[in-house]
């Protein structure tokens, strides 16, 4: 059955046609961001949808001691949960090497971007700082879990706002919220390429993923230029196909930032 399902996406994509009748090139049409879904729970929260494809994404703060080399800023921690809900070969327990890649994508496009100033996270030098957890739970995975994670936590990230805190008792009031948001300079949005055979391809299906031959996720700031790159699956990408990939995707990630 497999070797079928390989077989008819490997004739489809040479006459230039998918599965859904999309474009190689074309995202699906249903695009959604939607803010503050967890007001209760999270000090930040967004879900995306990309197609059937739908991501969760809540951020948490807590206080915590920096890093000794880093006494003055605070951080992130992305953790992304796999769970057998969102697609069946998903295996419940301890993170995936899955889950821990995919958090990385979506970590290193933050980081990497420059976009939030970890030194406004500090609260005392040396002692204290936020520390700022961004969990992300995909809820149906159809495909693109990578653009849509990033997509989510970026959207959580200008939701989210802090819980009083007091500076002397050093205690957190989580059921009320400050006005103060999540300082961020730029907004970096990812947007994932994938090659099969001599084909490339924009916002994967499940079964467009399993048969993929090499991946390139790449982050974009607001004014276009890339702030971080990682290459996926077990095949080689030349220098020509990482240039064209990368044209392909900034030319894309125009449909991802109006979303947002």
């Amino acid at each position: 059955m497999a070797k079928i399902i390989r077989e008819h996406i490997h004739t489809l994509l040479e006459k230039g046609m998918r599965q859904d009748k999309r474009g190689l090139l074309e995202f699906r049409k249903d695009i959604s961001v939607e803010y503050g879904i967890s007001p209760k729970s999270a000090e930040g929260s967004a879900r995306v949808r990309i197609g059937e494809t739908e991501v969760v994404a809540g951020i948490k703060m807590a206080i915590a001691e920096p890093y000794p080399d880093q006494k003055d800023r605070g951080t992130i921690m992305v953790g992304v949960e796999l769970s057998p809900f969102a697609n069946n070969s998903f295996e419940s327990g301890p993170p995936s090497t899955e889950s821990i890649e995919l958090a990385r994508v979506v970590d290193r496009g933050i980081r990497e971007s420059g976009a939030m100033d970890f030194r406004k996270l500090c609260i005392k030098e040396g002692e204290k700082v936020w520390q700022v957890f961004i969990d992300i739970y995909p809820i149906n995975d159809a495909g693109n879990l990578r653009d849509a994670s990033s997509l989510a936590a970026l959207a959580a990230l200008k939701d989210a706002k802090f819980p009083e805190y007091d500076k002397k008792t050093f205690e957190i009031d989580y059921k009320k919220l400050t006005s103060k948001n999540i300082s961020l300079e730029d907004e970096p949005i990812e947007v994932t390429v994938i090659k099969i055979k001599d084909d490339y391809l924009v916002d994967p299906s499940v079964e467009e993923e399993e048969w993929l031959d090499a991946r390139l996720t790449v982050a974009f700031l607001k004014d276009g230029d890339i702030c971080a790159m990682q290459k996926g699956g077990n095949g080689m990408l030349s220098t020509e196909d990482i240039n064209k990939m990368i044209d392909i995707a900034q030319d894309k990630v125009i449909v991802l930032r109006k979303a947002l």
